[in-house]
């Protein structure tokens, strides 16, 4: 177990996160507060309520491991981050325990990096990354358990999204919509979710390279007529791994959403 918090490349102070320590913050939140520019936030072991809400500025959070450390939220996401310049999130599970609809994970017009963490039980997708200014890195982390996709894409939104885990979502492993929404998506498995891999709809963009979806309910990949993937709809079956399925690898269809009534 991860008790000691690594080297502070910024250069900065570590704040310590730990329930059980009375000299250190009892929530990520409280510590992320007092946080400047180039400290960044280490979190022990343990089982936080919380909502990390960060607008305008760097966030540097990292947890001892996403198996050892857990937010949550009863009432709205339990991580929101609108127009983060930089910074990095890492080794943490994100689950969202509230009714309302609401994501693990909201990312709006932001560039940092989220990796090796995990985004569960959101009532909408597990993570949202959305707006045009909107980049982050979000690689090697676990999204799974979600009552919508677990990675959407949208709103004219650019991040790279590589080397995830996206399994036993509800509806697809990754979807992306919308004109100028542009994902790199590279050596993602999407695997087990209740309808297709990925989906690419609404005029959607998107790079997609050795990724995997196999295993799923419906097909490999849905995407509508008006996408434009690279490579073309032609090459993606061999430039991916898209089988088995039990309905195939790729459909072209107009009506992407018709199996759950949209």
């Amino acid at each position: 177990m991860k008790t000691d918090p690594p080297p502070n490349p910024l250069g900065g102070k570590t704040l310590i996160v730990d329930a059980n320590d009375g000299d250190s913050y009892p929530r990520p939140s409280a510590a992320l507060l007092d946080a400047g520019e180039y400290d960044q936030v280490f979190v022990r072991p343990g089982i936080y309520e919380d909502k990390v809400f960060i607008t305008g500025r760097p966030i540097h959070l990292v947890g001892a491991g996403r198996d050892e450390v857990q937010i949550f939220s009863r009432r709205g996401g339990p991580l929101y981050l609108q127009q983060v310049p930089s910074g990095r999130i890492s080794g943490i599970t994100f689950r969202y325990v509230g009714s309302d609809q609401n994501s693990a994970m909201n990312l709006l017009d932001s560039s940092c990096a989220v990796t090796q963490c995990r985004a569960t039980e959101g009532i909408l997708s597990g993570v949202v990354i959305y707006g045009p200014q909107s980049r982050p890195t979000f690689v090697e982390n676990e999204v799974c358990g979600n009552r919508e996709s677990g990675i959407f894409v949208f709103a004219g939104a650019q991040p790279r999204i590589a080397d995830n885990v996206c399994r036993r979502n509800h509806h697809f492993g990754i979807a992306v919509r919308d004109p100028g929404s542009h994902p790199e998506l590279v050596r993602n498995r999407c695997r087990d979710n209740m309808l297709s891999g990925i989906l690419l709809f609404h005029h959607a963009e998107a790079l997609l390279v050795d990724n995997t979806c196999s295993e799923n309910q419906h097909w490999g990949m849905v995407m509508t007529p008006d996408c434009h993937p690279t490579p073309g709809r032609e090459a993606l079956d061999t430039s991916n791994i898209l089988a088995p399925n039990p309905r195939g690898t790729l459909i072209v269809t107009e009506q992407p959403l018709g199996d759950i009534g949209r």
